[in-house]
């Protein structure tokens, strides 16, 4: 294949491969572009001509018309308008490649409608397959919606010319029958060059052990992390204590649903609640909320371990955003971070027990040598696995996986 001609579609821009189709345009590996909505058009039409618009069959944020079917609705108005898009796009170019996001770009109305390989990044097929909190389990009319939702991701597994997800993880989530065309692979970072660091005449700082997450959920582990806090200021342990992420926005489960429905607007999030269960904990936490990304960045230098004591997850962004900045962790050893980190060389993978847990962050906190060990090679391995020049490579093997994958359901007839 010549240099290929890639659509990213996505309601969201930069969101999900945004950065990504910059990347492959500025590199020259590919003729990318990236379709979106014209509000997100707008709003970064400074980044290139290559962001281009689509306009949705109606509105997609807000409720749709019917709840149990809402998420499958909004698809739809999106899938609508992408289609239209894409096919005012063909008559202009050939594109031989169309990369989708299953939710906020489905791209199940393109099927057998444009002449261009199918790419879908799934994160992972529903919250049943996901799991959830069973503290925090969802009500029956949000598991009905979990159906209609799986049914739009399985239906994209099968139709797709090749499906992407961010993990071994989520792979395994999917029936076995489809996952033979099922790919992992995490999407790119940026990660900043190093700089000296100035110097610095304050004093000494204490101790500090960190949380950072997008959403303070039981499925980041927060809950977890509130609970070996409180234990730890029970030991007496001298330390600053700080949770990096957002209290009200969408979480990976049900607590934000349960907290309402058990305190009636009492309590408002799942941190208050939390905060109510553990009042050592309360007292000693900071949380500096959702903060500009360089003040993010800061605040990760500033902390010296790292609890990330996952629930449930497929993919978390934020793990590897303070593995590549050098940051010292703790995560357990199984699911998605168990793909991250290597025990004892990149930072520490524990079981699901408060006890070790407690031991080994005294133990690293008594051990500067072990945690710059850590940190050194988490910074190192996570650049050289995870950012825009090493994945952009793999994406494009990928893709021509896909156009060969295309080619030969073409010549043998199939419809999928």
């Amino acid at each position: 294949m010549q240099k290929p001609v890639i659509v990213f579609t996505g309601a969201v821009y930069p969101g999900q491969f945004g950065r990504l189709c910059d990347y492959l345009r500025e590199t020259g590996l590919a003729e990318s572009y990236f379709l979106t909505t014209p509000g997100h058009q707008e709003r970064n039409a400074h980044r290139g001509k290559h962001i281009l618009g689509f306009k949705p069959d109606g509105a997609v944020i807000g409720p749709q018309s019917y709840y149990y079917s809402a998420k499958v609705e909004r698809s739809a108005r999106i899938g609508r308008g992408i289609l239209k898009a894409l096919q005012a796009f063909e008559k202009k170019k050939k594109i031989d490649v169309v990369v989708s996001h299953s939710l906020w770009g489905a791209p199940h109305f393109l099927y057998d409608e444009i002449d261009a390989a199918i790419v879908s990044y799934i994160e992972f097929p529903s919250y049943f397959a996901h799991g959830w909190d069973p503290a925090y389990p969802p009500d029956q009319a949000q598991r009905m919606a979990d159906k209609n939702t799986e049914m739009l991701n399985l239906h994209q597994a099968i139709r797709s010319d090749l499906v992407i997800c961010p993990s071994h993880h989520a792979k395994q989530m999917f029936p076995k029958a489809l996952r033979s065309n099922i790919e992992v692979q995490l999407e790119g970072f940026e990660f900043e060059a190093d700089k000296d660091q100035p110097v610095d005449d304050a004093p000494p700082r204490p101790f500090t052990i960190g949380f950072s997450a997008r959403d303070l959920s039981s499925s980041k582990g927060f809950e977890t992390y509130v609970r070996l806090v409180d234990k730890l200021v029970e030991k007496g342990v001298e330390a600053e204590f700080v949770a990096l992420g957002g209290a009200d926005g969408t979480t990976y489960g049900y607590e934000q649903q349960w907290v309402k429905r058990k305190y009636d607007g009492a309590v408002e999030t799942f941190r208050d609640h939390l905060m109510k269960v553990y009042p050592r904990a309360a007292e000693v936490i900071r949380f500096p909320g959702k903060l500009p990304y360089d003040q993010f960045a800061r605040q990760i230098a500033g902390i010296d371990l790292f609890l990330y004591p996952l629930k449930f997850g497929v993919a978390n962004w934020g793990l590897v955003e303070i593995l590549g900045r050098g940051a010292c962790v703790l995560a357990p050893d199984r699911g998605y971070a168990s793909e991250l980190i290597q025990n004892d060389i990149n930072g520490m993978l524990l079981p699901d027990d408060d006890t070790a847990w407690i031991d080994a962050i005294l133990a690293l906190k008594d051990d500067p040598a072990r945690r710059l060990r850590y940190a050194t090679k988490a910074k190192f391995l996570a650049r050289l696995q995870y950012s825009l020049p090493s994945v952009a490579p793999r994406y494009m093997r990928l893709f021509r996986q896909a156009v060969d994958n295309r080619a030969r359901r073409m010549s043998g007839g199939e419809t999928y």
